[in-house]
């Protein structure tokens, strides 16, 4: 038996108006329970954040499998929700272990907003869909000259891509400081959206399919363990929370962002192998300054260090210890928030706002937003918050994206760092793939799961 209550308003779909008077409107997400007295599934998924998330999606849709999410909070409470929210190819890299997967979600992602609009539903008020293109902005003549190479690198590739020099950046992008080394590598098909409302869409289709028996939600429920057929057989029947037993008679899912490192270490340790998962959190911090009418961004922007994580220095900050890294991001949200970023360090789970790294940013970008610099960060302590999320780091850089070994019915899909939002319907597609038995659209070698030892 499936319970579901509703608890405020549904999303109101209103006939789609065309983008020259379209008028954007922050619609509430449901803010539904979907519990069930049924503890069995085909499938069970831990970790409710957009990866698990458009798992359970892809496998209700594709198939006619159950499905029930189980997570330690609720969604949107980890790294999806502290996110910048762009679905970018401007900063990976044509051949690399990733591009593949990364090329795949980019293009569901658009296929998926072509669709809303091919209801007559707007991808903006669902997901805060904006196809903004990208700029991947350079300050030396070195950093051009590599920006040049990468333009040609993403055209080989098939994507558009076009170099700016400064003149041409200044038109695109007026809000820019822009001199003689400046220069920037442009993607128009580039888009951004908001992970608030793409979660609420996505959970709104999932709970859809409860009324037919085959969805539901256990949160605030840690799981504590594995549930193996016969209590020491290699195959897995489902997980143990802290308030019940849940059953997943086809496969178990791990997808638990930054914490699935440390869950694999404990649901394994009486399993008699051991598998590497050196999925570990990264910290980040995000600025976001409401109501933002100081300048205005017709893209999303991002410095070319990015890519490298350029170190930061200021007065206080233990930058070798903690590995810290600031680069400048800016997007600009369906509401007027401008949102800046970004930090990375390593500092365990802690997920404390620094004010220190929150200046730093704010510097880093006025370094690139000269409008920036007549304005104090003190002049907006009541319109502005602070997004912290713990990213999951993976040291090779890829996601692991897989079935465990040694196991039977047991998958991985973790390690996606700040790429969860961007790969997620890509992963999705893939672990479907996996435990239905189809053949996958990506190739599959690079993100293994790796044995570490058995005994």
């Amino acid at each position: 038996m499936v319970s579901i209550s509703i608890q405020s308003p549904t999303f109101s779909k209103s006939t789609f108006l065309s983008p020259a008077t379209r008028k954007t409107r922050h619609v509430a997400s449901p803010s539904l329970r979907v519990t069930a007295s049924r503890s069995s599934f085909d499938v069970v998924v831990v970790g409710g954040g957009i990866i698990g998330l458009t798992i359970a999606r892809q496998l209700l849709n594709g198939s006619d499998l159950s499905v029930a999410v189980v997570d330690k909070a609720v969604p949107c409470s980890g790294a999806t929700g502290a996110g910048q929210g762009y679905i970018w190819m401007t900063h990976k890299k044509p051949g690399s272990d990733i591009w593949d997967l990364a090329m795949r979600s980019h293009q569901l992602w658009h296929n998926l907003a072509q669709s809303l609009y091919d209801q007559g539903l707007d991808p903006q008020e669902m997901l805060g869909w904006k196809k903004t293109g990208s700029l991947l902005i350079g300050k030396t003549s070195q950093e051009c000259v590599a920006l040049k190479r990468k333009v040609h690198e993403l055209s080989e590739a098939g994507l558009r891509a076009e170099y700016l020099s400064g003149p041409d950046l200044f038109l695109k992008e007026p809000a820019v400081l822009v001199d003689d080394d400046t220069g920037a590598a442009f993607l128009p098909d580039d888009s951004q959206l908001d992970a608030h409302r793409a979660v609420s869409y996505i959970e709104k289709g999932n709970r859809a399919f409860a009324t037919e028996g085959r969805y539901a939600e256990f949160y605030h429920e840690p799981v504590t363990g594995l549930i193996r057929s016969d209590g020491s057989s290699k195959e897995v029947a489902g997980v143990q929370t802290l308030k019940r037993n849940l059953y997943g008679t086809k496969a178990t899912i791990v997808a638990a962002g930054c914490w699935s490192g440390s869950l694999m270490h404990e649901l394994l340790k009486d399993c008699n192998i051991s598998v590497e998962v050196p999925v570990k959190p990264r910290k980040g911090h995000l600025l976001v300054v409401e109501n933002f009418d100081s300048l205005h961004l017709n893209h999303g922007i991002m410095e070319a260090g990015y890519v490298d994580h350029q170190s930061a220095s200021a007065p206080g900050l233990d930058v070798e210890e903690r590995m810290l890294s600031i680069s400048m991001t800016a997007t600009m949200d369906t509401t007027g928030n401008l949102i800046l970023g970004s930090s990375r360090e390593f500092v365990g789970f802690d997920t404390e706002a620094d004010e220190t790294i929150i200046r730093c940013i704010w510097e880093r970008a006025a370094e690139f937003l000269p409008k920036l610099r007549d304005l104090s960060l003190e002049d907006f302590v009541r319109n502005r918050k602070v997004r912290v999320g713990l990213r999951p780091y993976m040291p090779d850089g890829k996601p692991m994206i897989g079935s465990v070994p040694g196991l039977q019915n047991l998958y991985l899909a973790a390690g996606h760092e700040g790429g969860g939002l961007s790969m997620a319907l890509g992963t999705a597609e893939m672990v479907s793939d996996m435990v239905l038995g189809k053949p996958s659209q990506v190739d599959i070698s690079a993100f293994g799961v790796i044995k570490e030892l058995c005994f």
